[in-house]
């Protein structure tokens, strides 16, 4: 009898001979194929072929972290690995609630998949602490290492692997001065419970402060607290830096309300906050960087040990920019600025 458990995986019943041996006509009692609970039957003569299941969690759906799932699968089914024929894919959003992160990664663990994928910090941070022996592949994390996910980028000879998020400060520096050269004070959103957020704001203050640029932090708690961050800054700062916060970015268009009202540009390191209301963004292709997390996905899947394979570090940074973001929030793109971006959002 055929039944089907939280992953879809399939699972056969023990075949049970009623009233009978074998007998000296049989050459053996030999287990069909099927009745392996983690292969299914193949295309052509009977063959089988491996049944895989990978537990995709994330801390909040928002744009990034969105298009970083996309590009986990999008890999998958390139390699071979097609949901539905031979992988099962189940995925479970935290909705931005660490509680129940760490509940979705006890339910991951106790169902045991082939691989567990875990996008952003803290999502990889409970699935950490729930399993030392199911491969942990994380992505959109900036520092692995402070979050200690991993020991070393250079292979963590554990469970744990995946893909960071980490950018370099000095073109993020260089894009600010571009956009506004008389820069003097930067205020930060963020979230203080958040470890990518924390680091950011530390490494931002040992950069700009040798430069002569303050940096104003504006904590907020959770998604909700957004806007009255961004509204303590109004009258203090020359712009807005946003990371990849969680929180910031999934409450992207009430701080973008702040800042056309306040007239604060907005520069963000997430690029699809562009179209949200930021007037610029230097980072990483998300979708990219879920591809190249699948390709980790993958060579697990085929067989590869988690703790050998290094973290993937994007070397790539792309420009989006928004000149009538920038006109609603007070300030004009320069010509250099726009040619040198990427994609130009209307």
């Amino acid at each position: 009898m055929l039944s089907q458990n939280r992953f879809g995986r399939f699972n056969f019943g023990k075949a049970i001979l009623l009233g009978g041996v074998c007998t000296a006509i049989l050459t053996g009692c030999n287990q069909s194929p099927t009745d392996d609970p983690d292969t299914i039957d193949g295309a052509v003569g009977g063959d089988t072929v491996a049944m895989k299941t990978v537990a995709i969690t994330a801390i909040v759906e928002h744009p990034a972290l969105d298009d970083v799932r996309k590009g986990v699968i999008d890999e998958l089914n390139e390699a071979g690995f097609k949901d539905g024929e031979n992988l099962t894919v189940n995925f479970q959003s935290a909705q931005g609630n660490t509680a129940t992160a760490g509940q979705i990664a006890k339910q991951f663990v106790a169902d045991a998949p082939d691989v567990i994928v875990a996008i952003a910090t803290p999502s990889a941070q409970s699935v950490a602490a729930s399993t030392s022996s199911i491969p942990l592949v994380f992505s959109a994390v900036t520092d692995p290492v402070a979050a200690k996910l991993v020991p070393t980028l250079d292979g963590s000879g554990t469970n744990v692997t995946g893909a960071s998020d980490a950018l370099p400060y000095e073109p993020q520096i260089e894009l600010m001065r571009q956009i506004i050269p008389e820069l003097k004070n930067v205020g930060y959103v963020y979230s203080p419970g958040e470890v990518n957020s924390t680091i950011i704001l530390k490494n931002l203050k040992e950069k700009l402060t040798p430069l002569g640029i303050n940096v104003l932090e504006a904590p907020a708690q959770r998604s909700n607290d957004i806007a009255m961050a961004a509204r303590s800054l109004e009258g203090k700062v020359d712009m807005i830096y946003t990371s990849t916060d969680n929180n910031v970015v999934s409450a992207y268009e009430s701080l973008y309300q702040i800042a056309r009202e306040s007239k604060i540009p907005l520069i963000a390191s997430d690029t699809s906050s562009v179209e949200r209301g930021a007037v610029a963004a230097l980072g990483v292709d998300y979708y990219e960087l879920g591809r190249e997390t699948g390709k980790i996905v993958v060579r697990i899947l085929n067989g590869e040990k988690a703790g050998a394979i290094p973290v993937y570090t994007p070397q790539a940074l792309n420009l989006y920019v928004s000149p009538k973001h920038a006109e609603e929030e007070g300030i004009t793109l320069s010509q250099a600025v726009i040619d040198k971006a990427k994609e130009v959002v209307e």
